[in-house]
């Protein structure tokens, strides 16, 4: 395994260059959709809920909204487009041709997948102030969370893209890996009543751990297991940027 260079921060500037030229083809849909979602599950279907864990059902839902936005914005930007970016539009190789090497593209794409959680994740945020859930000024610190969370899931999925045959292959990236985790990490409801050990397992997902993280910071409350949350995602993020580093530069040099 080698190291990435500084140099891969011009990987992020490329990627952050052409999202800003096509920005406005995603702004729309980025505010709409968690504007919908809270109307819908929050609203529509809280006022058939009730209380859960002793707040509003729209209260619950919006931290845990944050940390799946977040995930799938990171995994989107590190497997779709980045395998468009390796094997159809050849940037790369382009990219090869210069004093930049396969590390330095890896970690350019993983830290600038972080940005755009980062980015989504602030998006949201801003929509669940406008519906005034954001109540304690810890959220803030929601914004570097969604960026190492990003850091965590674009590893995840750049490790995914270096070792796929085939852009159709990500149908069981998403459907069986990201989809549950979206559903079974706490967002939409306490995890209580599952059974204990599914319970205890849950943490050693990936995105379990920022959903609590990201709730504590919602609530300005900070119980000792969110040490245990953030243990768990470095450990996730040392893992696959290492195992990313040496699969995409297999992929990339053979």
């Amino acid at each position: 395994m080698r190291m990435f260079s500084w140099r891969f921060f011009r990987v992020w500037q490329r990627n952050r260059d052409v999202f800003f030229r096509l920005w406005h083809s995603e702004a729309p849909a980025a505010f709409i959709e968690p504007i919908l979602l809270l109307l819908a599950f929050g609203v529509g279907m809280g006022a058939y809920i009730g209380l859960v864990n002793g707040e509003q059902y729209i209260n619950f839902i919006a931290p845990g909204m944050i940390a799946a936005y977040a995930m799938f914005s990171a995994s989107n930007e590190c497997s779709y487009a980045a395998f468009l970016r390796m094997a159809h539009q050849y940037t790369y190789d382009a990219i090869l041709a210069t004093p930049l090497n396969v590390e330095d593209i890896t970690a350019g794409e993983i830290f600038w997948g972080a940005t755009r959680a980062m980015m989504t994740a602030g998006i949201v945020l801003a929509v669940a102030a406008a519906f005034q859930l954001v109540v304690s000024p810890w959220s803030i610190l929601i914004l570097p969370l969604a960026f190492v969370e990003g850091i965590m899931f674009a590893a995840i999925a750049l490790f995914y893209t270096s070792i796929i045959p085939s852009i159709y292959s990500f149908n069981y990236f998403f459907t069986l890996f990201i989809n549950p985790l979206f559903l079974l990490s706490g967002v939409f409801f306490p995890l209580a009543a599952f059974p204990e050990i599914l319970q205890k397992v849950s943490w050693v997902t990936p995105l379990r751990p920022v959903v609590e993280i990201t709730r504590a910071l919602f609530k300005g409350e900070f119980p000792p297991n969110l040490w245990l949350a953030l243990g768990v995602m470095v450990i996730y993020i040392v893992l696959f940027f290492s195992i990313t580093l040496v699969t995409m530069r297999r992929r990339l040099t053979r």
